[in-house]
């Protein structure tokens, strides 16, 4: 159930009897040779495939997250914190509002991880709202399935190299990149992360059979969808 392919009528029937709703946030910044979407992309079909027999309503992605090491690759955008605090509060206000009382923030982008802390912070004074962030790339069985299928992977890596992600007419390097060091990038500002990490990718290889691909998505659209009917 999108909710850009619902009126408002349609969605105020479905308040007379449910109170969940799903949030995916995103990202826009750089994924080596994929899509400059793919966190927005992968969190916001996770949850449409999951939520479809759920039958809940997922709102559009939010597309632009947190990422300030990533500054200069073009086409990233970075929120700051504050932008970002601000955002969380006025969605979930507007949710409540409307008589949402459960919901599912579905997070594809690492860097949004804070958004724990906001909405955690949120709920002080919201008590009766509950809201969860699931980070769907790396809950238990889904992360189990990815390290099954290949021990080294990572950011811009293959587990992230979708047919839904990938580009037309851009050729994946057949290659193993080294992993890099996350202690070390943790301390470059964003000229020197660029230089340190060339393309992006932050290690392992750039793309596996879509048999692999589509095993590991299956078990995180299944996963997802345990989580939202626990709601």
């Amino acid at each position: 159930m999108k909710v850009s392919e619902m009126n408002w009528q349609q969605l105020e029937h479905y308040l007379s009897a449910d109170d969940r709703a799903i949030v995916p946030l995103g990202s826009t910044e750089q994924h080596a040779f994929l899509s400059l979407s793919v966190d927005s992309i992968l969190a916001e079909k996770v949850a449409v495939d999951a939520a479809e027999l759920c039958n809940v309503p997922v709102f559009p992605v939010m597309p632009f997250g947190m990422t300030p090491t990533f500054c200069d690759y073009p086409g990233t955008i970075s929120l700051s914190m504050q932008t970002y605090v601000g955002l969380l509060y006025d969605i979930l206000n507007s949710l409540k509002r409307q008589g949402f009382r459960r919901i599912l923030l579905v997070n594809g982008h690492g860097g949004n991880s804070p958004a724990q802390n906001i909405i955690s912070e949120w709920m002080v004074n919201n008590r009766e709202v509950s809201v969860q962030l699931y980070n769907w790339w790396n809950a238990p069985l889904t992360w189990e399935k990815v390290l099954a299928t290949d021990a080294v992977a990572s950011h811009a890596s293959w587990m992230e190299n979708f047919a839904w992600t990938r580009l037309d007419n851009v050729t994946q390097p057949d290659v193993r990149k080294p992993m890099i060091s996350l202690a070390e990038l943790r301390k470059m500002n964003p000229a020197q992360a660029r230089q340190y990490l060339g393309d992006g990718n932050y290690g392992g290889s750039y793309q596996r059979p879509d048999d692999d691909m589509q095993a590991i998505w299956d078990t995180a659209v299944n996963e997802l969808r345990d989580t939202i009917e626990s709601l």
